[in-house]
């Protein structure tokens, strides 16, 4: 039996190429500058205990190079699986179910806006609520009874608050 995801983390992917004529969205990539800020943003988290057992991402690249930067900071082979479902338009219920069937207690679902709004909302219990995620905010859930259960906003984090 897979074990019952008890925290949940939602990331917006890092900064990223501007989309314009001749770039393919699903092929743009973190900036240089996007990656070292991100990737300086994830060592201050990692000092009050940030860490996955499994790190899910969209298959848009600047997701997965989101999800790569991560998982490198916190060091600790954290495994990352590709998930159409966090895609633009990421689907909550088919979210929901992949991460029940994974064996892993502290999930993070990287993903694109305003979705990951939309897909933290929906894990505290409002859908209707609207949760600013600007480029690589994390939002940690947790959720005393599971994913799919109301859980509770423990915090939202941007780059810009820690660098202040």
């Amino acid at each position: 039996m897979p074990a019952l995801t008890t925290h949940l983390t939602i990331i917006r992917h890092a900064w990223a190429e501007d989309p314009g004529p001749g770039v393919d969205d699903f092929h743009r990539r973190l900036t240089k500058p996007g990656r070292k800020r991100f990737e300086k943003f994830v060592r201050r988290l990692k000092k009050v205990g940030l860490g996955f057992d499994l790190i899910a991402t969209s298959p848009l690249i600047r997701c997965r190079e989101t999800a790569e930067t991560l998982a490198a900071e916190l060091g600790a082979g954290t495994p990352i699986a590709i998930v159409d479902a966090l895609a633009p338009g990421s689907d909550w219920q088919s979210l929901v179910e992949w991460t029940i069937s994974q064996d892993a207690a502290r999930v993070a679902w990287v993903g694109h806006a305003p979705c990951v709004g939309r897909l933290a909302a929906l894990t505290i219990g409002d859908g209707s609520a609207a949760i600013r995620m600007p480029k690589g905010a994390v939002a940690s859930i947790r959720l005393d009874d599971g994913i799919g259960h109301p859980g509770e906003l423990e915090w939202l984090a941007t780059a810009a608050l820690l660098e202040s």
